[in-house]
């Protein structure tokens, strides 16, 4: 247990991606504790749904859920007496980010946009419509704050997680507080204050409270307990209420609310001249839902119905992010790049990145890295995912490192810089891309054109078959890029590559 005094000067002296890292705890020991292990150098995407802690057997998730529901019944309540102030919407409804979990939707690094007026605004217009009903349901076992998710003009995905996490931000401190204690060293651990930790009922404000937490470069860790944790989406959620629409829609008890259903469906179908496209049919679906948000409750009945496999889809999901991102990083960070001593310096941002992208390559190709894209022998299928892994690399480095930075022009994957006078852009591109062509030819100029770059721009692709391979050629051929030395190619082919002991 523990490590060196001066846990700054450590964090860049080696190759410290995760929570387990940069504290010296054995994985073992935070699994024990039932944690997940974070990455202290960029948010991974997982978050906190809230319907595990309702359905979960643990009677503390349970009461962490009633919290929940019981704050979203007090604004409601707020919401509909009206005359809120600019001071009271502040107070009650605006929420930062809780960037000490590092888990999440950020861009770069851990800082997110948390909760603001627009949050407010989204509860005011959905608790005086929609919303009127919430917390007196007669048709679901329990009222859900995912249904602020469910409507077109409601909260996002993000909002959600923002406003679950701050919600429970008490527990997870008090959480955290016992393992550094039981777990770190002292020089590891620092009494800090907390912001927004209770909500106290009789005076309608929140309090703050001190906790003994995990410390580094400046700023306090929360651990996370793994079984409220889960990937891509909650289980109560518009994308999968659309997409199983019509199925709910055929299964309502509501005979009126069934037929006005499948009434504004075929309404809506019998306007097309054409069958509709995927993206129609989910328009068409999205629009049945906002004229009738009747069908908002039945959707969560079906789901609290089946609850029972929720948790074991959501262990599923966090075991591929465990894989993926965290043990496959960790094999090759300790079996090639530590022994590699990739931490010297190169002289700008575009040397450095580009570097660090050979050196990527190089593992991948060469020293089995590959199996950092690959999950149950499938890869990747999001070039989401290919910068997290990337933005992973990009310990020990002088450098900002920034992902999709949007200078008005769309969101570029990366961005290096070293002040204004040493700047470079990155994109990462998934070989299967339908617009690879046009993308390699215009989107990094559009992006540098806005961005002012020192460089100029390196385009990464990424393939993992040998059909992939052959588009990128033709591709490169036809755009007379085939020997630019800005555009990497890295082939993360799992079937001709040999064995370790073959190699």
């Amino acid at each position: 247990m523990g490590g060196p005094d001066d846990l700054d000067e450590w964090a860049i002296a080696v190759a410290n991606i995760y929570f387990t890292d940069f504290f010296e705890v054995p994985p073992a020991d935070l699994e024990a504790h039932g944690a997940f292990d974070i990455s202290l150098i960029n948010d991974l995407p997982v978050f906190v749904d809230p319907f595990l802690l309702f359905n979960s057997a643990d009677p503390v998730y349970q009461e962490l859920h009633e919290r929940l529901i019981d704050y979203m019944k007090f604004l409601k309540a707020a919401t509909l007496r009206g005359g809120l102030n600019d001071g009271l919407i502040q107070a009650w409804f605006a929420f930062p980010e809780v960037r000490q979990n590092w888990l999440g939707f950020s861009v770069s690094g851990n800082h997110g946009h948390g909760l603001g007026r627009g949050f407010a605004n989204s509860l005011h217009t959905n608790f005086a419509n929609v919303f009127r009903d919430f917390g007196e349901e007669i048709i679901t076992k329990s009222s859900h704050i995912e249904k602020l998710c469910l409507v077109r003009d409601g909260v996002g995905r993000d909002n959600l997680s923002d406003f679950t996490t701050n919600l429970i931000k008490g527990y997870l401190a008090n959480y955290t507080q016992d393992f550094a204690r039981n777990a770190l060293a002292a020089s590891q651990r620092r009494v800090v204050p907390v912001p927004k930790t209770w909500f106290n009922k009789q005076t309608n404000s929140w309090a703050n409270e001190r906790f003994e937490l995990p410390f580094i470069q400046g700023e306090y860790v929360l651990l996370t307990p793994k079984d409220m944790l889960t990937k891509d989406d909650a289980w109560i959620s518009r994308m999968d209420l659309i997409g199983r629409l019509e199925d709910i829609a055929a299964s309502l008890p509501d005979e009126v609310l069934r037929a006005q259903i499948n009434e504004y469906i075929y309404q809506r179908l019998s306007e097309l001249t054409d069958e509709p496209s995927a993206k129609q049919m989910r328009e068409i679906l999205g629009s049945a839902v906002d004229a009738h948000p009747r069908v908002l409750d039945y959707y969560i009945k079906d789901r609290e119905d089946s609850g029972e496999v929720a948790a074991s889809i959501a262990n599923a999901r966090i075991g591929e992010v465990e894989q993926q991102l965290i043990q496959h990083v960790k094999e090759v960070v300790s079996r090639v790049v530590e022994p590699s001593g990739f931490y010297d310096v190169t002289s700008n941002t575009f040397e450095e990145a580009k570097a660090r992208l050979q050196f990527l390559k190089d593992v991948i190709e060469n020293k089995g890295g590959h199996k950092i894209f690959f999950v149950d022998g499938q890869p990747v299928r999001r070039e989401s995912d290919l910068q997290i892994l990337y933005r992973l690399v990009w310990f020990a480095s002088p450098s900002a490192v920034s992902r999709e930075i949007d200078d008005g022009r769309g969101p570029v994957d990366f961005q290096v810089a070293r002040g204004a006078s040493d700047k470079t852009l990155i994109e990462f591109k998934l070989a299967k891309n339908t617009q690879l062509a046009r993308n390699l030819e215009r989107q990094c100029a559009v992006y540098e054109r806005a961005s002012n770059p020192t460089h100029p721009s390196l385009k990464a692709i990424v393939c993992f078959t040998e059909e992939e391979q052959d588009k990128v050629a033709r591709v490169l051929a036809d755009l007379g890029l085939i020997d630019d030395e800005n555009i990497v190619v890295i082939d993360a082919r799992g079937d001709n590559k040999p064995s370790g002991s073959k190699a």
